[in-house]
């Protein structure tokens, strides 16, 4: 079992990285701010106007590091990747696969995303017996999921996909407390209309991420995906898999942080467009946020072992892979029960 390394978030614009002996220093405007062992790094995230060494850049694709690049908004850029691992003839099964036969794949990941769609919304529920939208759209996700097991082709599954979506971030607003202080009016990315908005869109980005560096890691490409079709740029597999974590992981995540008021109305910019994006610090506390929950343990529903949240990509990783190679029958998706 992989060890659960570090992940290092840089948002502070002007910020320079240099690997020194075995550590990795941060710098601003010349002055030392910060140095950590380079080894128990596994993830660098840098923000903006973020510098870093070309040393460090080579250090981190010779040793598996995900060193990645967002823009201040934290619209991901660029990503250093070093020889790709992985036997090869586990990447000819995966494209064989993906351009062949991808609906039992992404049958098995939709049906996992609908499933803890549902289950999210029957958490409220049962605080709010008598919120009719909320019993509607849980009917509307267990019909979909009935229809999702007859789907044989792969625009049926998209569309069963997306239909579950719309009808799950159509009552979304109702997992609000009544003391919020923000209110959500329908799923908006390109860009991010509202304050809510604005931290899943940060946070299935940054997650994204998280799991192309674990695909990699088992010597899987995350752009040859299953569900989403391929598009130049676009890690196609990596968005699979983040299909199961985003209801499980990041909603619940961005609904208790803001149950909690642990976010304010002045923590968010709206700029001319229209586009609403975190101010610094409070980019950095959601963060801190989302490393405190990936350090937390849970029992694998499949390997039946404790681990940590934030090894689920590697260990969802590890099981496609198995798949492809004839290990398992089926890809097992993460699903809690």
């Amino acid at each position: 079992m992989r060890k659960l390394q570090n992940t290092l978030y840089i948002t502070t614009q002007g910020t320079y990285l240099h690997k020194e002996r075995e550590t990795l220093v941060v710098e601003r405007e010349c002055k030392k701010i910060a140095q950590l062992p380079v080894h128990a790094i596994g993830h660098i995230f840098c923000f903006g106007n973020v510098l870093v060494s070309p040393y460090l850049m080579g250090f981190c694709g010779e040793n598996g590091v995900n060193l990645a690049f967002f823009s201040e908004n934290g619209r991901f850029q660029a990503r250093v990747q070093g020889r790709q691992s992985g036997n090869i003839l586990l990447r000819r099964a995966q494209y064989r696969l993906s351009e062949h036969n991808p609906v039992p794949i992404a049958r098995n990941i939709i049906a996992a995303k609908i499933q803890s769609a549902k289950r999210v919304l029957q958490r409220q529920l049962r605080k709010s017996e008598h919120c009719l939208p909320l019993a509607e759209a849980v009917d509307a996700l267990n019909a979909a999921l009935r229809r999702l097991k007859r789907a044989e082709s792969l625009d049926v599954v998209r569309g069963i996909e997306g239909d579950a979506a719309a009808r799950y971030f159509g009552v979304f607003g109702h997992l609000l407390a009544e003391n919020c202080e923000f209110a959500f009016h329908g799923r908006s990315r390109r860009p991010p209309r509202d304050e809510i908005n604005a931290l899943l869109s940060l946070l299935y980005s940054v997650v994204g991420k998280e799991i192309s560096g674990a695909l990699q890691g088992v010597g899987l490409d995350p752009q040859a995906g299953f569900l989403h079709a391929d598009r130049p740029g676009r890690d196609s597999l990596a968005q699979d898999i983040l299909e199961e974590f985003r209801a499980w992981w990041i909603d619940r995540l961005v609904l208790s942080l803001m149950n909690r008021r642990q976010f304010k109305p002045n923590d968010f910019i709206t700029e001319t467009s229209g586009a609403v994006r975190l101010k610094d610090d409070a980019r950095k506390r959601l963060f801190q946020a989302l490393q405190n929950k990936k350090q937390e343990k849970i029992t694998h529903p499949f390997l039946q072992e404790e681990v940590e949240i934030g090894l689920l990509p590697h260990i969802q990783a590890m099981l496609l892979a198995r798949h492809l190679r004839g290990d398992l029958a089926e890809y097992p998706p993460f699903l809690m029960r």
